[in-house]
């Protein structure tokens, strides 16, 4: 049995570890067109702001390691034919140009996702650069040692943290986002303002509700910014908007969703028995909306390539799907989500309300403490925990995976009111936070549902 896989970052690599695991008697092939694997690219910021002092340690998997357990691992391979009907790829090698030919009985799609580059003129200028790929976090940071005022494009999860590595490393950002907020996918407008606050605080220029319509060249080796607000001069551009799945190669072949992104069912299988695919290649199943979505998270991305992994030749064990939780460090605040946002629910047609907790984490007697907001998402019909919010100097990265699972299993807001939470003064006050932002939930929806 001959198992291939194209494309080896978190995806690929996930599925490989458990075919290694779970298939060892099987032919694993990968084809990467990169020279190297596994790069997280949250380590561009990471790197610029010197919190990471090489970027090659952001690297989690060598090459090396999996040729040693015996997989065919072709690097700087570029797949450019899939013939599902006959099990043939076509591929090409592009260090020597010359061109191979190989067949599959299983085939894994892992190809993930590229930029989708703006529509804006004068995008090509050599000093407007892209923040995705490691050589692109390279060329981020050699530029940036010989400019100092740096515009960010987007103001989504990249945009955020790429500004907050330039503020550290003394740069002056200026940072443009199109829409009204900041991290408006992902968060409501409370949570976005204290974010851009935290930024304009540490010496961010935020300028949202603003799109930038042209890059020009200025003979003093600046870049002149054109927006629908005014004109601004910078030294260097990086463009953080977002991504398309990668799906060219099976276009035709197998069931695709509108934006191209590969349908899969619970296993990961795909509309042909013998293609399976993961991350940012495919859809996601989203438990809040009991709906298929794309959102390319690396988390995602692992858990799916795991599940393919495991499944292809067996299937065994269905996904769950996801609440696309997600948190980041910004100065030293925690902001993490989880779920729907209340615009978002909105939207999806649910009768939604939120309430908002302020509060210290734990009491005012010990010698130290910091406040929390938290904004929770609820349906006033079901009561069920739709999404939420948090933000804090306290880590409540893992306040956001404990609401994660209250959504998953459809938990109520009076659930939440009482779910069993530990109690200490070094950790919390008897009710813990989460708790007591349900029970102001409840209070807005005038009590308790009767239990009997």
């Amino acid at each position: 049995m001959k198992i291939v896989i194209i494309g080896c970052t978190h995806a690929g690599i996930a599925a490989m570890k458990q075919i290694l695991k779970y298939y060892p008697d099987t032919e694993l092939t990968v084809y990467e067109r990169g020279s190297d694997i596994s790069y997280l690219s949250c380590g561009t910021y990471l790197h610029i702001g010197n919190t990471v002092k090489n970027l090659d340690d952001v690297h989690y998997a060598d090459p090396e390691e999996f040729t040693k357990q015996g997989v065919k691992m072709l690097m700087q391979y570029e797949v450019i034919r899939i013939d599902a009907d006959k099990h043939t790829i076509m591929a090409q090698n592009l260090r020597t140009k010359e061109m191979v030919n190989d067949t599959y009985d299983k085939l894994i799609m892992a190809t993930g996702s590229i930029t989708k580059i703006p529509a804006i003129t004068g995008i090509e200028n050599s000093k407007v650069m892209l923040c995705k790929t490691c050589d692109e976090a390279h060329e981020l940071y050699a530029a940036a040692q010989t400019s100092h005022h740096v515009a960010i494009i987007g103001g989504g999860y990249a945009g955020v943290e790429l500004a907050e590595g330039y503020l550290k490393s003394g740069h002056q950002v200026t940072l443009f986002q199109r829409n009204k907020q900041l991290l408006d996918e992902y968060v409501d407008p409370i949570i976005a303002q204290q974010v851009q606050d935290l930024l304009v605080k540490n010496g961010a220029e935020v300028l949202t509700g603003t799109e930038v319509t042209k890059f020009t060249d200025l003979q003093n080796e600046k870049v002149e910014i054109t927006t629908d607000k005014g004109n601004y001069t910078v030294d260097m551009v990086a463009i953080c908007p977002g991504v398309i799945p990668q799906t060219d190669l099976v276009k035709g072949q197998i069931r695709l969703a509108k934006n191209g992104a590969i349908i899969t069912d619970p296993y990961m299988g795909t509309s042909d028995p013998d293609i399976f695919a993961a991350g940012d290649a495919t859809e996601v199943h989203y438990n809040p909306t009991l709906s298929q979505i794309y959102m390319p998270l690396a988390s995602h991305a692992v858990r799916q390539g795991t599940l393919a992994g495991i499944n292809v030749l067996d299937k065994r064990l269905k996904s769950i799907g996801t609440q696309a939780t997600t948190g980041m460090l910004l100065f030293g605040k925690t902001v993490a989500c989880t779920g729907l946002t209340l615009a978002n629910a909105k939207a999806a047609h649910f009768e939604a309300k939120s309430a908002v907790y302020h509060g210290n984490y734990r009491p005012d007697f010990m010698p130290t403490t910091a406040e929390i907001t938290i904004e929770l998402v609820y349906d006033k019909n079901s009561r069920k925990v739709l999404g939420a919010q948090l933000v804090s100097d306290h880590e409540v990265a893992q306040s956001a995976n404990t609401l994660s699972v209250v959504i998953q299993n459809g938990n109520t807001i009076d659930e939440l009111s009482f779910l069993d939470m530990l109690f200490s003064p070094n950790f919390d006050e008897p009710f813990n936070y989460l708790n007591l932002v349900a029970q102001k939930a409840v209070d807005q929806e005038n009590g308790y549902w009767r239990t009997n």
